[in-house]
């Protein structure tokens, strides 16, 4: 696995935002509409956001973003690698990342959600493989048989 460099993202590079956008082309290609809940740049950018991006000698690996829930608890929004480097760790490197930050920042709780047919089943994996299951719907979450959430006590 390569050494990524993570740093808070403003949202303004041209690099980003083009894998944003692939990232809700293909949440619109694979989900029901009323099932996506992928975060348009604006949104991410709102002050209950942080966001991140991996790079990987000066080209863009992944991003992901971590939101405030509140009582401790937070939420991964946006984890995303870009498809050159899908099962490059590029993933992981950025779950670690957040995980790190939300710990350092006092959180008891990670919360995400994600779907359940084959597109999605790389990231489920991934998710479990740092023990985070299955749970209920949290915050405006409901639930269908499409999408799932997933939760870590941390």
């Amino acid at each position: 696995m390569s050494d990524y460099s993570i740093r808070e993202d403003d949202l303004t590079s041209p690099e980003v935002l083009e894998l944003l956008q692939l990232h809700l082309d293909e949440m619109y290609a694979w989900s029901p509409p009323e099932t996506v809940h992928a975060l348009p740049p604006e949104r991410l950018r709102e002050d209950d956001v942080t966001f991140y991006s991996a790079w990987d000698e000066g080209k863009l690996a992944a991003v992901g973003a971590l939101k405030v829930l509140g009582d401790g608890r937070g939420e991964l929004k946006s984890m995303r690698a870009a498809p050159e480097f899908r099962g490059k760790g590029a993933g992981k490197a950025m779950l670690v990342h957040l995980m790190d930050e939300a710990e350092r920042r006092g959180y008891c709780w990670l919360g995400l959600e994600t779907g359940r047919p084959a597109p999605f089943q790389p990231a489920v994996k991934l998710y479990e493989s740092f023990g985070f299951g299955e749970c209920e719907p949290f915050a405006e979450y409901a639930s269908n048989d499409f999408s799932m959430c997933m939760s870590k006590t941390l």
